[in-house]
């Protein structure tokens, strides 16, 4: 028995949700999303909440159940507060800014890295140090967080690098003599 599963997600008051078939429609303050559950779950919106039970016993039903109910309440969480990452730069001359609709990095290479921003996401540079990345959808949140992260990701030995707020950064020693 899935434990996440078994929760039923429930709506709050400024969401709302429809099902049909297998689509759940969340609609709220922040916008709307939209996701479709496997085929091997049952989903059904009842009494204020959605509730996911999985069509057999089968692995990957079972298996299915609590993804598809954790996605659903992600669904939920996304249109009523939406998601935010935060990433921190360590670095001599490492920095962020924003130049219009990219968002402009010096992570000591030879060029600046120009990151064009994908729809529905929305970049922050509070410091130059530090980067905010938000929006409803809880997957491309942490899809274009970890691409960022990806042009210079920390490094053991000095810590440079662009990092999530509250990482930890295993050190290593550098070499005797």
């Amino acid at each position: 028995m899935s434990r996440v599963g078994k929760k039923p997600v429930p709506v709050p008051a400024g969401v709302t949700a429809t099902v049909t078939g297998q689509t759940v429609k969340m609609k709220g303050s922040k916008g709307e999303l939209q996701f479709v559950v496997p085929p091997q779950v049952n989903v059904e919106f009842k009494d204020g909440a959605v509730s996911v039970q999985p069509k057999d016993q089968s692995k990957q039903a079972r298996s299915l159940w609590g993804t598809s109910r954790a996605q659903v309440a992600n669904l939920v969480e996304g249109v009523s507060k939406g998601f935010e990452k935060k990433l921190e730069i360590t670095g001599v001359g490492y920095r962020a800014a924003m130049a219009g609709k990219a968002l402009k990095l010096s992570l000591g290479y030879s060029h600046d890295i120009e990151y064009e921003i994908p729809a529905g996401i929305t970049i922050v540079t509070p410091k130059p140090t530090e980067i905010v990345v938000s929006g409803i959808d809880r997957q491309r949140v942490g899809q274009v967080a970890a691409e960022i992260r990806e042009y210079r990701g920390p490094e053991p030995y000095k810590g440079k690098g662009v990092k999530y707020a509250g990482e930890f950064i295993f050190r290593k020693e550098g070499k005797k003599k």
